[in-house]
């Protein structure tokens, strides 16, 4: 039986601290569902086909395991997503107390919704642990150097998307 996990997030952009989580997930399941959220109401920076390309390129270079790695989009309910692609876990990493506070609520509700799909929280290294797409987008248009927190291809696809 193969052990499906399924890692959501906005990836807009694509972080150290995301690639990290992907890892951890590989190391625990067979199967790893990249799941980009959609959200109608939100104008992300990049497109979702331009998320796409990133992690491929990156997980192609960085884990080492694509075939292992599915991408996906999903709107709606989280769990209703992890349920429709088949897996048993929803991956979520924690990079402090309050992210604990927060993903323990969620987990609750998903687990109420859907009993049979688990919430395995993946602590942050201390190197990804201070990292957010928001902090990393808001320091890119400002023209900082973000080579710290992501990696080079989606440093490149910041620096020309802030150039235009």
């Amino acid at each position: 039986m193969t052990r499906t996990a399924f890692f959501p997030g906005s990836f807009d952009p694509l972080t150290n601290g995301h690639i990290e989580m992907i890892r951890f997930a590989l190391a625990l399941a067979d199967h790893v569902i990249v799941a980009i959220g959609v959200h109608p109401g939100k104008t992300p920076l990049f497109t979702f086909e331009e998320r796409v390309a990133m992690i491929r390129e990156v997980v192609g270079e960085v884990a080492g395991d694509a075939e292992r790695i599915e991408i996906v989009a999903f709107e709606g309910l989280t769990v209703d997503a992890a349920r429709k692609h088949g897996a048993g876990t929803i991956v979520r990493g924690l990079r402090d107390g309050t992210d604990f506070d927060y993903e323990m609520q969620l987990a609750g509700m998903n687990g109420r919704l859907e009993p049979s799909i688990r919430t395995v929280f993946l602590p942050a290294s201390p190197e990804t642990r201070p990292i957010t797409a928001t902090l990393v987008r808001q320091i890119a248009k400002l023209g900082g150097d973000v080579s710290l927190f992501v990696p080079p291809t989606v440093a490149r696809k910041l620096t020309q998307k802030f150039a235009s």
